[in-house]
């Protein structure tokens, strides 16, 4: 991958120096992997930092008695630097909803990297301000209905990871368990919410490609608000 793609996927390089980007790439290994696959268990964390070049993974908890899908990552993102950052335990795990491209950088070196890039510190704070802000925001949409509070999730991943395309805004068609845990609704109600604004012509669902397209973003913002 050349240096120019790869801080074009990955905001966090923007201002990374041409040397940084050149010894980065120098280290980095790539890694694929297909759908389903548990990329990290919970004793695997704080060996390396990953990259998503392309693909679609969840973030779930995992007991005996339950697993909660807590975040939903692709192209562009980064994980695992936080438990470079801090050794505290880690009580999740990382899954491909998808076929998942990445690309990783040990530990050591991650850390050695940050010492070479002082301003890669600056993007890392604005990285955890930002992963903050949006736990804080899906905690508000306890105050919503059950309808509201799954549109918002699709808005809020589409408008992170959506590609543009003749029939909206794209992202993977993820499964009813995960959008519900995101929401914080239940997994019957999910279905009859998709359904529902599948026949409103809000959204269109394609299962035999996975994809799932918001047919217009500002018009779902303003019917949302409206709800």
């Amino acid at each position: 991958m050349e240096t120019n793609a790869f801080s074009e996927i990955f905001p966090l390089f923007d201002f990374a120096s041409a040397d940084t980007l050149e010894w980065l790439l120098s280290v980095v290994e790539e890694q694929d992997y297909p759908k389903d696959t548990v990329l990290i268990t919970e004793d695997n964390w704080g060996k390396a930092v990953f990259f998503v070049v392309s693909g679609w993974i969840k973030i779930r908890y995992s007991s005996r008695e339950q697993q909660v899908t807590l975040d939903i990552l692709s192209r562009g993102d980064c994980f695992g630097e936080m438990a470079v950052l801090d050794e505290a335990p880690r009580l999740t795990e990382v899954v491909a909803l998808s076929d998942v491209e990445l690309v990783s950088i040990s530990a050591q070196r991650f850390i050695q990297m940050l010492y070479k890039e002082p301003q890669l510190h600056h993007r890392m704070l604005q990285l955890t301000v930002k992963r903050v802000r949006q736990s804080y925001r899906r905690f508000l949409l306890s105050q919503y209905s059950a309808k509201v509070r799954l549109v918002k999730t699709l808005i809020a991943l589409a408008e992170n990871y959506g590609q543009s395309t003749e029939r909206g805004t794209e992202i993977l068609y993820i499964p009813d368990s995960d959008l519900a845990d995101l929401a914080g609704i239940n997994e019957e109600e999910t279905g009859k919410i998709l359904e529902s604004i599948h026949h409103k012509g809000w959204i269109e669902i394609d299962k035999s490609h996975q994809t799932l397209a918001l047919s217009n973003l500002k018009q779902l913002n303003h019917l949302v608000k409206q709800l």
